[in-house]
């Protein structure tokens, strides 16, 4: 059969050794309904501590299509998918989890989206959150309609990071490099056309999740902090407020101890007051630091992962670009 078209599809990886066969299984079982697509299967395995890169070895050692990126340590899910991106070479990449959270089997849709219906990504999200603590699917849903209207991104309700991409998409992707990383908001800043699969919530095939409610909080702190400066301007707005409700308390102290005398006591409450507006300085100094922290971790420039073993090499944009107007060219 003629190849038309490569698909790479990126899988971070982190102590996901009880789920790779399973999802091995399922992404080959789906790989037929697509003809004329050469599969990639490019496994990044982010400082794994159980046998995940033994097992994604031996799974390359039977097939040849698998290729694996290894951290020194792990790095975190943003470095790996960063990680995927700068390795993938096919026209088309996908983002999947291992734990089949992200079902193999919309993959025939989205591949039908981006080469008959022109859209530049197709994106997957939950309908629901079945399975998951009240609390954290109410705080998850309060963060992404928080992020709607305080950032310039499109981050839709219950978006996962299971998407297609074509080679565009990903370019421009791979074109911000910057240290702190919130894909999400990124995939949704840089625009292109994206249309959204809707699928309801699957279960984990096996083992555990790796994001814990207080992972999920600091995570969500990252992506305010990196797609909207409102917190600067709430505290910047709570600090003149502050000030205008002082300058009224003053006056009106004034003015009754001159009218009443004896009025200017009151410590109990001043304690209080102070206390109160003590903690509206420290929320706005809380601010001020998330914000130049992110900075200084910027301007070290330190590297966003460190591979330690690898079977592939990262794409070389150039040649690739070449290669492919050379094909055309030949065609």
């Amino acid at each position: 059969m003629e190849i038309q078209m490569k698909l790479t599809v990126i899988v971070p990886c982190y102590n996901e050794e009880a789920a790779l066969h399973f999802f091995y299984e399922e992404i080959c079982k789906v790989m037929p309904s697509m003809p004329g697509v050469e599969l990639e299967l490019l496994f990044v395995n982010d400082g794994s501590k159980d046998g995940t890169l033994k097992i994604i070895k031996k799974l390359a050692e039977q097939d040849k299509r698998i290729k694996y990126v290894s951290f020194s340590r792990n790095f975190g899910k943003e470095a790996a998918i960063y990680a995927g991106l700068e390795h993938a070479t096919g026209e088309l990449t996908a983002i999947m989890d291992a734990d089949l959270q992200d079902p193999p089997s919309l993959l025939p849709k989205m591949y039908q989206a981006i080469t008959e219906e022109g859209y530049d990504c197709v994106a997957s999200r939950r309908v629901d959150r079945k399975g998951e603590p009240p609390i954290r699917s109410f705080f998850a849903r309060m963060f992404y309609r928080l992020m709607r209207k305080i950032s310039q991104a499109d981050i839709v309700d219950g978006a996962r990071d299971f998407r297609l991409m074509n080679r565009q998409f990903v370019d421009a992707i791979l074109e911000m490099k910057e240290y702190n990383r919130f894909s999400k908001g990124l995939f949704g800043w840089v625009g292109f056309r994206t249309k959204w699969l809707e699928f309801e919530n699957v279960e984990r095939v096996a083992g555990e999740t790796k994001w814990s409610f207080w992972k999920l909080f600091l995570y969500s702190i990252d992506g305010i902090v990196a797609f909207s400066t409102m917190p600067l301007s709430i505290a910047a707005l709570l600090g003149v407020l502050m000030c205008f409700v002082a300058a009224v308390a003053i006056i009106f102290i004034i003015v009754r101890q001159l009218l009443y005398g004896g009025s200017a006591f009151g410590w109990p409450s001043m304690v209080c007051i102070t206390m109160f507006l003590g903690g509206i300085q420290l929320l706005c100094i809380g601010i001020l630091g998330s914000y130049l922290a992110k900075t200084y971790l910027e301007v070290k420039d330190r590297p966003i992962y460190i591979t330690k073993e690898s079977n592939t090499h990262k794409r070389k944009k150039g040649i690739d670009e070449e290669n492919r107007i050379m094909s055309v060219e030949t065609d």
